[in-house]
């Protein structure tokens, strides 16, 4: 009888990272212009921060990242959900700015690592971070939403994932951290991915 060879760890990786890879690259290109303001409505909107890995992943981050490392949890996610409306805006306005994706990844990679370090900064300072970025996510929804019942649903959306993240936060706060650092390598590693395919274009 012929015995079955057990599969390395670097042969399983060379399998399954091209699919990563692939995957991350349409998610990755999956907004910023492409649907051109065609998504209408509070619905629409609503939907709309949780349809992509890129977003839903940064918004749970922040409010986790927030609910673990500072004492007033709700400043960052506020800040976010604040410029996200603004770039938004900025967005419908006319107003295109470059590297909207770099940037989209760059939020995940750097909250993801703030999230897994526990890294604690001044109030001001994390909610202007998580700010700048989301003025980039909010430039990426603004392109693709149409409309300010959207918008508004896109803001309800982007709160309600914060409010995951900070009921989650508070509660691995006290017990079970780890938990917390696992979830910041996981986006970090998923703004890795997202973010390969654009390094090699």
């Amino acid at each position: 009888m012929t015995q079955t060879q057990p599969t390395s760890p670097m042969r399983a990786l060379r399998t399954v990272a091209p699919a990563l890879l692939a995957l991350g690259s349409s998610a990755a290109l999956a907004h910023a212009g492409v649907d051109a303001g065609e998504h209408h409505g509070f619905l629409s909107g609503l939907l709309h921060p949780m349809s992509g890995l890129d977003h839903l992943g940064a918004m749970l981050a922040v409010g986790l990242w927030s609910a673990t490392t500072t004492a007033r949890p709700g400043v960052a996610p506020l800040s976010f959900a604040l410029t996200l409306l603004a770039g938004a805006l900025l967005a419908q306005s006319g107003l295109s700015w470059a590297g909207v994706e770099p940037m989209i990844v760059a939020s995940l990679l750097v909250v993801g690592l703030l999230l897994a370090a526990q890294t604690r900064l001044p109030l001001a300072v994390g909610g202007a971070l998580v700010g700048a970025f989301a003025l980039f996510h909010g430039m990426a929804h603004g392109q693709e939403l149409n409309g300010g019942p959207a918008l508004l649903g896109m803001v309800v959306g982007t709160a309600l994932l914060h409010g995951v993240g900070l009921a989650a936060g508070l509660v691995l706060r006290q017990r079970h951290r780890w938990v917390s650092r696992a979830a910041g390598v996981a986006v970090a590693a998923s703004g890795v991915v997202l973010g390969w395919p654009l390094l090699m274009a």
